[in-house]
């Protein structure tokens, strides 16, 4: 057995889940290893899609995912999907091939190491056959263990070697608990027992977390929000607000405001969830728990952190509560009560339709498209001026109902990640938000979903330009960030997917024909929308 063999066999023994990438004579061997022990290779056309498809199954899946690239460009062009993955924690092993040491010369020769460094990534490398059962047990603990994205380089050299006899399998636990220190969750509680107006906003570091949350609000009396990327995560709770930030309905922002303490659970509180700061009332107190205690006041300055898990500090707070007897109604009064039941949903906002001319209104049609997709789904969303309406408008059932990759705020990642979503989820319907731009950057990944079968419904929210530099970033020359307009309804058409055009709600029958279908292939709707002036959620955000 060769190292690249072991190396292959060792990771899928670790548990780790479906692999992705695009193959090429570097990392054509080790490939075939972990296929051959039983894992699903899923075959990208670019490295880039890859990337975007193996992070998102982490997210949704609850597994390490595998990223297999050829050594230098095949890295390279995946570089901006693992700076994504970094970023957002995701839990992914790189497995990239190298040159071999004494390559210096060779093509394909770029710093790996430093590559992954530089993007937020760890970095990984199988030394010798001696150790690369070790080497790869390390780069996968890191991964799973600390959710990070691990780049684990296998030098062509090192890959030919033959493998000694693989040593017995340690375990390798999930990430450890952390528990709050007694001071900090009694401080805490104390807070909140002297909140009248109590909001959480959950981030990712709370998704899984809703049972514990929610019973600890019904005793604190307090308010649920998350931040974009724990979206549903208190799907059909009638405390429930929505997204916090930018995405926020005109009721949820209100009320967040009013808040007097707000308690970021496993959440950034960053400049997108805060609106800069503007959703904090000036006399709301801030409070923050996150597992890392760099995260603790990085963004906003808070009267109390406090380091720990989010399911262990809302368990230790909420004992301290009950053990006093505290139960407030809080921010939960008969009045807030009904003005949630009516109206904290952008669908239950009115606007003025602009359709006509030919374009259709984004929250037009936005709205029936919550109304005609199935409820059971997972929607993934791009980059864009567009974002917001899907994210706002397109409700999902739980915080595995929603994939936002968004912690590099790259377009183009879109495609790539609904696909990672829809084989993570396949009891659900994925629901793709995309613009133009990041539709034709990642087009060449409409064949990888029809070669799959996969039932994925695409949303080009289609303005032919680049939308946020049409409305926020420029004077009257918009030549370099506008374009002709494509027909890419016929484009879907010509990779194997159905394909229909939207102008008014009444083109929106083809998608009702497409769900009573047999979904063999996916659908993009190439919706022709109208000029909004610059989203809302954008307008915000640059400070217009």
């Amino acid at each position: 057995m060769k190292v690249a063999e072991l190396v292959g066999r060792t990771l899928v023994e670790l548990g780790a889940g479906l692999v992705f990438g695009v193959v090429g004579s570097g990392n054509f061997e080790v490939t075939n290893a972990l296929r051959a022990a039983g894992v699903r290779f899923v075959a990208a056309r670019h490295e880039g899609g890859a990337a975007s498809m193996a992070d998102a199954y982490a997210r949704l899946s609850g597994e390490v995912s595998v990223l297999s690239v050829h050594q230098g460009c095949g890295l390279t062009n995946a570089v901006t999907g693992i700076a994504e993955a970094a970023k957002s924690r995701t839990p992914m092993i790189v497995l990239a091939a190298d040159t071999a040491g004494a390559a210096v010369l060779s093509n394909f020769a770029v710093d790996q190491d430093a590559l992954a460094v530089a993007v937020g990534a760890r970095s990984e490398r199988v030394h010798s056959a001696a150790s690369a059962r070790a080497d790869t047990i390390r780069a996968y603990r890191t991964a799973w263990q600390q959710s990070r994205t691990v780049l684990l380089n296998l030098p062509l050299d090192v890959q030919a070697q033959e493998a000694p006899e693989p040593a017995p399998l340690p375990e390798v636990p999930g990430p450890a608990a952390i528990r709050p220190e007694t001071g900090a969750a009694d401080a805490l509680a104390a807070l909140i027992e002297e909140a009248e107006r109590p909001v959480f906003i959950a981030g990712r570091g709370a998704r899984g977390q809703a049972t514990v949350l929610r019973a600890l609000a019904d005793v604190s009396g307090a308010l649920l929000a998350t931040s974009a990327v724990a979206h549903g995560l208190f799907h059909d709770d009638p405390w429930a607000l929505g997204i916090s930030g930018g995405f926020a309905s005109p009721l949820a922002a209100e009320l967040i405001t009013g808040a007097d303490l707000v308690i970021g659970w496993g959440c950034a509180l960053n400049q997108w969830t805060t609106r800069h700061g503007k959703l904090l009332g000036p006399r709301a107190r801030l409070a923050q728990v996150d597992r890392e205690q760099p995260a603790l006041g990085a963004h906003r300055p808070i009267d109390l952190g406090v380091a720990g898990d989010v399911a262990a500090t809302a368990v230790d707070v909420l004992e301290l509560l009950e053990s006093r007897g505290h139960h407030a109604s809080g921010y939960r009064s008969p009045e807030v009560a009904a003005r949630l039941a009516g109206g904290v949903r952008w669908n239950d906002v009115a606007h003025e339709d602009r359709s006509g001319g030919g374009r259709i209104d984004p929250r037009t049609l936005s709205a029936r498209l919550d109304e005609l997709l199935p409820a059971h789904r997972v929607v993934s969303i791009d980059s864009g001026n567009f974002m917001g309406y899907p994210s706002a408008y397109l409700s999902v059932p739980d915080e595995n109902g929603f994939c936002f990759t968004q912690a590099y705020q790259s377009i183009g990642l879109g495609l790539g990640t609904a696909i990672g979503a829809a084989l993570a989820r396949p009891d659900r319907l994925p629901v793709l938000g995309v613009g133009d731009g990041g539709f034709h950057m990642a087009i060449s990944e409409l064949e990888t979903a029809v070669r799959l079968g996969l039932p994925l419904v695409v949303i080009v929210y289609h303005d032919a330009a680049y939308g946020a530099e049409v409305h926020h970033f420029t004077g009257d020359d918009l030549e370099t960030v506008q374009f002709p307009d494509t027909d890419a309804a016929a484009i879907a058409r010509g990779f194997g997917c159905a394909g229909i055009t939207v102008r008014e709600p009444s083109d929106l029958a083809g998608v009702t024909a497409w769900l009573d279908g047999p979904r063999g292939a996916p659908l993009v709707i190439d919706a022709k929308v109208a000029d909004d002036g610059g989203s809302w959620w954008l307008a915000e955000a640059f400070g217009h």
